[in-house]
């Protein structure tokens, strides 16, 4: 869970002390005017000292249960499952196709890949192969090198500000994915309303769709939406 301070002026999110089980990347987008009303009780604490917590107060079903691991809402571990009952257009077959467009193979429906994906493609190239690139429109699934998935930057949409929206371009950490550090980057807001962020050294696959969160420290800046990788 992440934590909230009283900063000078305002209440702030900050990544939470477990730094395994934070977050804060996943709620860039909590309006900056609800922060003062939420409650983040076990921001402070490590998972450790959770269970330790429920094992005193006699909570053992609590204490030794163990971590989940797949998605909340996907108990089964199937989610191409869930997206295919939801958003049946997308289970159109299409293929596997290299940047020069020659075809290794078919695939049963995009929801099956992500970007940078390495493994379970269903085709045989010979050498590794890393998904760079979703095209929708076509069913065509873009594979390459695994050089070919870095980006020097992003495009972002519907940025979301916990802070003053940035008159000028803001130094701050940049995370791309739930499991990604966090990197320095430059970042200007568009008079649209997103960002165009540059990062100090190139990042592998910045895929779009997936969320953007900025950073001071610990502190949550905003966060916004992935359209499309720069170079």
């Amino acid at each position: 869970m992440p934590r909230l301070k009283r900063g000078p002026h305002e209440f702030e999110l900050h990544k939470g002390a477990d730094a395994e089980k934070d977050q804060s990347y996943v709620l860039h987008g909590i309006k900056r005017e609800v922060l003062p009303h939420l409650l983040f009780p076990v921001g402070g604490f490590v998972k450790a000292e959770i269970r330790e917590l429920a094992r005193e107060a006699g909570l053992s079903g609590v204490a030794d249960k163990p971590d989940s691991v797949e998605i909340c809402f996907v108990p089964s571990g199937d989610h191409t499952d869930v997206v295919r009952r939801r958003r049946p257009e997308v289970a159109a077959a299409g293929v596997i196709a290299e940047k020069d467009g020659t075809v290794l193979g078919p695939h049963d429906g995009i929801d099956r890949f992500t970007v940078g994906q390495r493994k379970g493609l269903g085709v045989a190239a010979g050498r590794r192969r890393f998904v760079l690139e979703i095209l929708p429109e076509t069913g065509t699934v873009v594979v390459g090198d695994p050089e070919d998935l870095q980006a020097g930057g992003l495009v972002a949409s519907r940025i979301n500000w916990l802070t003053d929206v940035p008159a000028e371009p803001l130094r701050c950490a940049a995370k791309i994915r739930y499991r990604h550090p966090g990197v320095p980057a430059l970042v200007t807001p568009t008079v649209d309303g997103g960002a165009v962020v540059r990062f100090n050294e190139p990042q592998a696959a910045v895929t779009p769709g997936q969320a953007v969160a900025f950073y001071d420290g610990t502190r949550v800046l905003g966060g916004g939406w992935i359209e499309r990788a720069m170079n």
